[in-house]
């Protein structure tokens, strides 16, 4: 009987690997362009378009509930992040930036929704993606609006002394080209990644305890309680990256049309 319990508590997925977050392609002999990472994408692109198709199809000056909801979405990114950081500039991103908020966000979603439970930015290469469009977008802007080598002069050479330019020159690229578009990305998958592992931590955690020893089965239930409780943490997280993201993105597409340091 101890043996028949030790082999089914082997066979428990216990603890997650490397492996969860590199699922297999969805058909067969179309290789990594066709996961469930690659398919959470296109759903939540469909989520997006379906919502705001259906909220604004018949818009009305007294809105409805799900027309209020697409409001606010918009109204929040325009007046809070593009507005709030750019300036009145920042209205022609509003578009965009709401965009990235609420594509974010929804694929942040994914990974407390029972059956997917994976976020695709748990993922390091999606991250990695939209940082480079952010990273693309704030220095296309700076050098459309200050011209190419105004806008590198105005970035990399700081009102100093210049004997020490030499010394900040390399800093201030480093630190604009080249930090910026990798701390967005690691921020992002960093949070998702983490709470995948420790939902799935608490969740199977519960199922080997209950199968390894009966004087342990009730601590199985509190590491499932402290998994609900960490689902709505997580959600919270994801609601919160999605914010961060997209302000960052605002203040660097606003310091790029600043004017000085």
């Amino acid at each position: 009987m101890t043996g028949e319990v030790i082999v089914r508590a082997a066979e428990i997925p216990f603890p997650p690997s490397v492996e969860d977050f590199f699922p297999p392609s969805l058909i067969e002999g179309t290789g990594p362009w066709l996961t469930k990472f690659t398919l959470l994408l296109w759903v939540a692109v469909a989520l997006i378009i379906i919502f705001f198709a259906v909220a604004y199809r018949d818009p009305k000056l007294v809105p409805s509930r799900l027309q209020w909801m697409a409001e606010s979405v918009y109204g929040f990114a325009r007046d809070n992040i593009a507005k709030d950081m750019i300036g009145p500039e920042g209205l022609r991103f509003a578009p965009y930036l709401a965009t990235l908020f609420c594509f974010i966000l929804v694929n942040n979603l994914f990974g407390i929704v029972p059956g997917i439970q994976i976020s695709p930015n748990s993922h390091i290469a999606f991250p990695a993606i939209l940082a480079v469009i952010s990273w693309v977008l704030f220095v296309s802007v700076g050098i459309r609006h200050f011209g190419f080598v105004p806008y590198f002069k105005k970035s990399l050479i700081l009102p100093a002394p210049w004997f020490i330019q030499p010394l900040l020159i390399p800093i201030e690229f480093v630190s604009t080209f080249l930090v910026r578009p990798f701390t967005l990305a690691v921020r992002l998958f960093a949070n998702m990644f983490a709470g995948h592992v420790i939902l799935l931590v608490f969740t199977l955690g519960g199922f080997a305890l209950l199968n390894a020893d009966a004087l342990l089965a009730p601590v199985s239930v509190l590491s499932w309680v402290l998994a609900i409780l960490l689902t709505g943490l997580e959600a919270l997280v994801a609601l919160l990256q999605a914010f961060i993201f997209t302000v960052l993105t605002s203040s660097y597409v606003q310091g790029a049309l600043a004017e000085e340091h």
